[in-house]
């Protein structure tokens, strides 16, 4: 065997079959299809299949059906840009690409709806959404059908220019959230930085803070991106450690008590701002934050938090990129609160995952070609009345988990299709939240742990109750089961690193053994006559 195999992913060595009954491996066998008895109840199928209905609406459900022509693609062309395999996915990305993730051992080579292919054929229900950046649903017919007419008759002119389209987009959106401005962006991290560089020029301009001293406050436990302005807001050692030093005047603390502004407390944000808001620009929040494990505030939270920002004449700027779009309910997670925070930064579930749009809204304070299918992505939130959706099925969602009333899931907590289940490792026999979803991805069922213990439960929007109820079927059995798995996460890291130092042990004898024989025979011709 050559060297270089020794040194696989530890994606690839988890996605491998593992079926060793010691007692120190978990009986995973995730590369084969998973199989489903006949008669239970949560044999995952294809949206729309023969078995099921021709719609996303269910039965005697007021939920109005989604796309009627969402359908799995049956068979896919061969591609040389393809991976045939998603051993050798993961392998490729392991090889060739920088790793600044920790995915699933799961590759996605098709989606429909909710569901997803692997490149084996093995279907899944997504319960992530991309970050909730597919809220439409994965390929929506009518989104990639406005992609494809927006491609055949123009790509891109920049803003160089004027094109036919934006104008109507900037009017869609003010039509749809009520903003009087928007400003179009490429990611979700570029539309948090252009709103606190909207945020500091206000401050200089219009407030009359003095030049560069305008500071920008966040919650602690945040999540903004990945940029260096969004770590310097961050608290998250992973986040943050190795990158400074940091953008100075901005972060989640008290400038002269280091205090942390803790989510969700309103007097941590009143004690900062009454001693440096005559130097604030602005205080940035999530009305829920998604990476730290779905965690959502009481309900007069954020009213209290815009009440204190006008006080002090301090802008509120609302993160809505992964709580926006509908995702909770509402267009806007802020809108449960009855406020209208000064700017909201949304990401690509504006354009419903399609293309990398996003956009910062901005209020009466501030007056002074990816739009066509974004335009499409907000009317389907309208016509499919995906919004309306998410609040009733996040109820069932909720309530399903609730009634599980296992001993496991410490807490249950979301709104709309935005959710988390907190996971009590005491009552896992050593397992992890990520044991847990390797469990799930084994069944069908796709989900994704946050901090440790947590696991965040997002599907896209046009999920039906049917698949809902699949889910909860799935979660079921698996927390069941996981508590009867031989071995923990970390047995995987051992194995990874046990061959290696295997390998590196048989190398480094075999190295040792041929450097020795040379050198003896060097030295026996030079000097001794050694053989």
């Amino acid at each position: 065997m050559m060297v270089s195999t020794r040194f696989l992913s530890r994606a690839k060595v988890l996605y491998q079959t593992i079926k060793k009954t010691s007692h120190n491996t978990i009986q995973y066998n995730s590369i084969h299809p998973p199989t489903f008895p006949s008669n239970q109840s949560y044999i995952i199928m294809a949206p729309h299949a023969d078995s099921l209905s021709t719609t996303n609406g269910v039965a005697g459900s007021t939920l109005k059906a989604t796309a009627p022509t969402f359908s799995p693609v049956t068979t896919i062309p061969e591609s040389k840009y393809h991976s045939t395999s998603s051993e050798s996915a993961i392998h490729d990305e392991h090889e060739y690409a920088a790793h600044n993730y920790h995915p699933l051992p799961i590759v996605f080579a098709r989606a429909s709806g909710s569901s997803v292919w692997d490149p084996e054929g093995n279907q899944y229900i997504d319960f992530l959404s991309a970050y909730s950046a597919v809220n439409q649903g994965h390929c929506h017919p009518e989104l990639v059908k406005a992609l494809c007419a927006q491609a055949q008759r123009l790509t891109l002119s920049s803003r160089a220019f004027h094109n036919d389209v934006f104008p109507k987009w900037a009017e869609k959106i003010k039509d749809v959230f009520g903003y009087e401005m928007v400003l179009p962006m490429n990611t979700g991290a570029e539309a948090v930085e252009t709103a606190i560089k909207i945020a500091r020029k206000w401050a200089y301009k219009v407030k009359g803070v003095e030049q560069d001293k305008a500071l920008i406050f966040a919650a602690a436990e945040n999540f903004h991106g990945r940029t260096m302005t969004a770590i310097s807001m961050s608290v998250d050692p992973e986040s943050r450690d190795n990158y400074g030093p940091y953008v100075p005047g901005v972060g989640a603390a008290c400038p002269t008590t280091k205090r942390q502004i803790r989510f969700n407390n309103v007097s941590d944000l009143e004690i900062v701002l009454e001693a440096h808001g005559k130097d604030t620009a602005a205080f940035i929040v999530e009305p829920i934050q998604g990476e730290a494990g779905v965690v959502v505030p009481d309900d007069d939270y954020l009213s209290k938090v815009h009440a204190l920002c006008k006080k002090h004449n301090v802008l509120l700027i609302c993160d809505e990129i992964q709580t926006g779009i509908g995702r909770t309910g509402r267009m806007l997670c802020s809108e449960w609160s009855g406020i209208k925070p000064d700017m909201v930064t949304l990401g690509k579930a504006i354009s419903g995952g399609m293309y990398p749009v996003s956009c910062v809204l901005l209020c009466s304070r501030f007056k002074g070609n990816h739009a066509h299918f974004s335009i499409r992505a907000l009317e389907i939130m309208e016509e499919e009345k995906l919004t309306e959706r998410a609040e009733k099925l996040g109820h069932v969602l909720r309530k399903g988990l609730e009634d599980l009333k296992s001993p496991m899931i410490k807490l249950v907590r979301g709104k709309g299709l935005l959710n988390a289940i907190v996971i009590d490792e005491s009552k896992t026999d050593g397992h992890s939240a990520w044991d847990l979803c390797m469990l799930l991805k084994s069944k069908g069922l796709l989900a994704k742990p946050t901090h440790e213990n947590i696991i965040r439960l997002a599907p896209p929007l046009v999920i039906s109750e049917e698949d809902i109820q699949k889910a909860l079927s799935i979660i079921k059995e698996a927390i069941i089961e996981l508590p009867n798995l031989k071995g923990k996460k970390e047995d995987y890291h051992s194995l990874f690193w046990g061959r290696i130092k295997k390998s590196l042990g048989i190398y480094c004898f075999y190295f040792s053994f041929f450097f020795t024989k040379m050198f003896r025979n060097y030295i026996g011709i030079g000097k001794r006559g050694w053989k």
